[in-house]
């Protein structure tokens, strides 16, 4: 579980990072294939800094992943109302490596898709300890005002 610390200035915001992470599922991993970009979307649970990612195995994504610098993100952009303009991005680098998660972690991920493109789910996982790890909020009118500002 995520557990606030005391140290360098940015600590704050990293903790803010990690703890807006864990309120959201779902997140899009960005890595190089063959020198190409690439985003595929995984499923992700935080334990203490680290990120843990679950995806399907039979892309090869976590695979081509293991030992490189990649980056993730997670947002809030489809748990809004209308009107909701209280945006939150969090996004960060680090290197992934392939693990075997603990019968708790398995847990915390919940039930695997029972298929990924019509194939059966392979699940995978990787570990990141973010680094260089970023938060922007965008916060707007709230909803009940823009309904009287016109």
């Amino acid at each position: 579980m995520l557990t606030p610390h005391a140290g360098a200035p940015g600590d704050h915001d990293e903790y803010r990072a990690l703890e807006l992470l864990a309120g959201m599922p779902y997140g899009r991993l960005s890595m190089s294939m063959r020198a190409l970009p690439f985003v595929t979307v995984a499923r992700h649970i935080v334990s203490d800094r680290s990120v843990l990612l679950r995806l399907h195995g039979g892309f090869g994504y976590a695979q081509a992943c293991d030992g490189n610098v990649v980056a993730y993100g997670a947002d809030n952009l489809g748990d809004r109302g209308e009107g909701d303009e209280d945006v939150w991005t969090v996004q960060f680098a680090g290197t992934a490596r392939l693990f075997d998660p603990s019968p708790a972690e398995l847990e915390r991920f919940g039930r695997p898709p029972r298929t990924a493109d019509e194939s059966p789910f392979i699940p995978e996982y990787l570990c990141i300890e973010p680094q260089f790890i970023t938060v922007h909020h965008l916060g707007g009118v709230p909803a009940r005002q823009v309904a009287h500002s016109a």
